[in-house]
């Protein structure tokens, strides 16, 4: 049986509240998949600005999202956080950079492998949307369900971290702020105001990290930020991820 480490903290159960609303969200496309497909293919019809319906207000729930991450001071995890300057703590007994560069080295080139992993996988939905075995809704959905299975990487499981990153968890992951631009991946061939303005937005938050990753790497690694380690931690978002992961490896012990 899996235990639930207590007490949760209030990021945490803000973000498990999210996970709920973006499955009922997800679970809203897939109705209008199923029973009301010119309605999810909509979203992407011409006349945005002409009216203020269902599809505005999803535009605004997902921008709004990103833009929270684009602002200096926002309510999110030290995951996005520990990009600005302010929550930086170096730790007392400082470190050395011949080891932050030999991090920086080793954790940019796992990036480069999701980023291969990621546009290899996406290629996929792309081909068969250019052939027209997939439609607008199709993509459309695949991205309700990215947008879902972001927080699902967050509390639960993270293929990413778990098989290639190697980090402990979303306060060290070195592409956390990749988020919004494989959510909207789908969006990119998609040509409309809808989809554009969110890949295209994904693009610049993702830009922003990067720019801040290399110019400040060494925010981004606990052994020079000690504001990221376990013990310095106040979102405690891993109640659920980190049982899960130990019962994962006592399993490969088990049959090993």
């Amino acid at each position: 049986m899996i235990r639930i480490r207590k007490p949760r903290s209030a990021m945490f159960l803000t973000y498990l509240t999210r996970l709920i609303l973006r499955g009922l969200l997800f679970l809203g496309a897939a109705y209008l998949y199923f029973f009301q497909r010119a309605v999810l293919e909509s979203f992407t019809a011409p006349g945005f600005f002409q009216s203020f319906g269902l599809r505005q207000a999803v535009w605004l729930l997902l921008m709004g999202g990103m833009l929270l991450h684009l602002l200096p001071r926002v309510h999110i995890t030290m995951s996005g956080l520990k990009s600005r300057p302010y929550t930086y703590r170096e730790p007392e007994e400082g470190y050395r950079r011949g080891d932050l560069y030999e991090y920086v080295q080793t954790m940019n080139l796992k990036a480069w492998m999701v980023l291969l992993l990621w546009l290899c996988f996406n290629a996929i939905f792309a081909l068969l949307y250019l052939l027209n075995v997939i439609g607008e809704a199709e993509m459309l959905l695949l991205t309700f369900f990215y947008f879902l299975s972001d927080l699902i990487c967050m509390l639960v499981f993270c293929p990413f971290q778990t098989f290639i990153m190697k980090n402990r968890c979303c306060v060290n992951c070195r592409i956390f702020d990749w988020g919004h631009l494989m959510m909207y991946t789908p969006m990119l061939f998609i040509k409309s105001f809808f989809s554009w303005s969110l890949f295209f937005t994904a693009c610049i938050v993702a830009l922003r990290w990067e720019y801040v990753y290399a110019s400040h790497p060494e925010r981004f690694w606990n052994g020079s930020n000690a504001a990221i380690r376990c013990e310095n931690c106040t979102d405690k978002i891993c109640h659920i991820k980190h049982p899960l992961r130990d019962l994962y490896r006592n399993i490969r012990l088990r049959i090993r």
